[in-house]
């Protein structure tokens, strides 16, 4: 059982951090300016999802290898990086994210929790930054994103190869079998395998999850062990 006082301190921390979102002083110069809602370029491919039976909030899908391919994202969008730890596969994740955003030439920043105790924080600061997405990776974030998440409805979320055990509308989540992190509470939904974080994974985790998001289907688990 979560500790009663880290519960509290965390909670705290998280409506600390609602109050300062509110005020946009945290917001970076270059993305200030008004930014339209970002629409896709492209579509999704046949067997990413079932049109006539979209997921439901928290489902699981299994989406058919490269429906998701067709799907860019479009001139401008904004991106944040938001990282934690040093792990091999918390690196594979934002080397993923890197080339990806290279090469759609998404403009990409990233904010870096300084460990254990900047956690909250260093989502304060994505938050604050006005992105269309943050890319959450490293398994440290994974219990400071599922109180800070709530609070924050009107941003989108994109965990890679972890995922939160209740999530809101905003957080997606794209993983694999050795790559299903729930936090320090809950046991894996599969058994977690740092040699599973191969770039060829994590690049389709971040395609697959960011064109879910830009079609609206948030709040999901995408679960790609077809590649």
């Amino acid at each position: 059982m979560r500790s009663p006082l880290r519960a509290v301190a965390m909670l705290a921390a998280a409506t600390a951090l609602v109050a300062g979102c509110s005020s946009g002083s945290g917001s970076s110069d270059d993305w200030s300016r008004p930014h339209a809602k970002p629409t896709a370029v492209g579509a999704l491919g046949a067997g990413f999802t079932d049109p006539s039976a979209p997921p439901a909030p928290e489902a699981t899908i299994t989406p058919q290898p490269g429906s998701w391919s067709g799907v860019h994202p479009p001139k401008g969008y904004r991106v944040v990086l938001l990282t934690a730890g040093d792990d091999r596969p918390t690196r594979a994740v934002v080397t993923a994210v890197e080339d990806w955003a290279a090469s759609e030439h998404v403009d990409l920043r990233t904010v870096t929790a300084d460990g254990p105790h900047d956690l909250v924080a260093g989502i304060g600061r994505a938050i604050d930054m006005g992105a269309d997405l943050i890319v959450s990776a490293g398994n440290d974030l994974v219990d400071p994103l599922t109180v800070v998440t709530a609070s924050n409805l009107s941003q989108q979320f994109l965990v890679v190869g972890a995922e939160l055990a209740e999530p809101t509308h905003n957080v997606t989540a794209a993983d694999w079998s050795g790559a299903s992190y729930r936090g320090e509470e809950l046991a894996m939904s599969s058994t977690y395998d740092a040699d599973s974080f191969t770039a060829e994974r994590c690049a389709a985790a971040v395609r697959a999850g960011v064109a879910a998001v830009l079609h609206d289907l948030t709040g999901i688990v995408i679960w790609l062990d077809r590649l």
